[in-house]
């Protein structure tokens, strides 16, 4: 890629050097003297309609490529390039990113790219239930063909890969059980085959796991979490692998997609700061974990950083370190005394998502093609915020109180 001035001129310029790490690249990346004419941030830029000086001007803006230039909202401003751009840098080797509206959109979009009627998608089965009811719903009436497997499988999965399997979908860890996936090896498997691999990177972002430099074809993150950070914006991303982005991009175009210009410029505050913060969740989270597993409510922690997670030794190699979204089982509980626990709590709001500064806790009954395994218990899934940890350790232990006052 060369040598990258942060404020370089020109439309090929990107900011930063090949030698930045990650935690400098979120802080200078997407940001172009051309998109911020010196100004720290990028400026918001909403538009729809973009006017030409005349019909001749119109007509070669229609006939050229668009790609980072201005032509209709649609298909962006540099508020949405200066996010995209950022994110695409912290792939090292990326083609290119787009944004959507949300992770699910991202989602559907990556999938819709390289399937088509006929095809068989390969999902693990730890996957999002938004995922999974895509694929039983809109991908099935599509004609795209939907097989399950585990998790842990490993290389195995090149048994699984028929003629017609074109692409495998992976998430890991997963986000209610956490199992982590040996990625490496599933992907050796799909290369071998041709087959096309996409990863849903939420819970570790790019700074966690380089999911492009690691062989997965398109990465997939709901923004919405880490690399907003504060709970108020839902946002989505893609980013190609070289040979994936035009495809990609021709098939967003096609179905409409495009992000809000406030809600990227929101996106690249949130970015800035992510490095920091993903270091006080896991710090925080690890401290909590640990915690956990000491306590005799509890049977098992799916923590990827610790020995009792499915899948921790590949957690070990790949991963760079780990974030604040992890779950555990209570021993002996059942819905009620669940329900105690968490209704006790009073720094943990009870509510979906995660990823920002905020601390969370909800009840996960995961729904499984192929079961679930038995955990001693059922299962809470805590995000840790930006909370003093000693504060929320409190909190967890008063909410024990709750539980062994409902169990009985």
């Amino acid at each position: 890629m060369g040598q990258r001035s942060l404020h370089a001129k020109g439309d090929d310029s990107m900011s930063g050097t090949d030698d930045d790490k990650p935690a400098t690249l979120v802080v200078t990346a997407g940001r172009r003297d051309e998109w911020t004419q010196g100004v720290v941030n990028p400026p918001l830029w909403r538009a729809s309609t973009i006017l030409y000086d005349d019909v001749a001007h119109l007509r070669a803006t229609a006939r050229s490529d668009t790609h980072h230039k201005l032509f209709y909202g649609r298909r962006g401003m540099p508020t949405q390039w200066a996010l995209a751009e950022a994110l695409n840098e912290l792939e090292l080797g990326a083609e290119g990113t787009f944004l959507y509206c949300s992770g699910v959109a991202a989602v559907t979009a990556a999938l819709l790219s390289v399937l088509r009627p006929g095809d068989e998608l390969l999902l693990v089965d730890s996957a999002y239930d938004p995922t999974t009811n895509f694929a039983a719903g809109f991908l099935k009436a599509f004609g795209v063909a939907t097989r399950h497997y585990n998790p842990l499988i490993g290389g195995g999965i090149a048994e699984m890969i028929g003629d017609n399997t074109r692409a495998i979908l992976l998430e890991s860890p997963g986000s209610l059980t956490f199992e982590v996936q040996d990625m490496p090896a599933i992907v050796a498997a799909a290369k071998a085959r041709g087959v096309v691999t996409l990863l849903d990177n939420t819970w570790a972002t790019p700074l966690l796991f380089p999911a492009i430099e690691k062989g997965i074809d398109l990465s997939i993150l709901a923004c919405t979490k880490y690399v907003v950070g504060h709970s108020d914006v839902m946002l989505g991303s893609v980013t190609a692998a070289p040979g994936f982005f035009a495809k990609l991009r021709d098939t967003s175009f096609q179905l409409g997609h495009v992000a809000s210009p406030d809600d990227c410029w929101l996106a690249a505050r949130g970015l800035r700061t992510m490095a920091v913060r993903l270091k006080q969740h896991e710090a925080s989270a690890m401290e909590i974990a640990r915690w956990l597993a000491t306590q005799p409510e509890v049977a098992t922690v799916l923590h990827p950083a610790l020995p009792s997670c499915p899948g921790h030794e590949y957690f070990a190699r790949d991963f760079k370190g780990s974030s604040g979204l992890f779950s555990f089982a209570l021993k002996d509980g059942d819905e009620a005394s669940r329900a105690a626990f968490i209704d006790a709590l009073r720094l943990f709001g009870i509510g979906y998502s995660w990823g920002g500064f905020e601390s969370l806790a909800i009840p996960v009954d995961p729904k499984r093609a192929l079961g679930v395994p038995d955990h001693g218990g059922p299962l809470v899934r805590l995000h840790i915020g930006l909370e003093d940890v000693g504060d929320l350790i409190a909190d967890l232990d008063q909410g024990f109180a709750a539980f062994r006052a409902t169990r009985g």
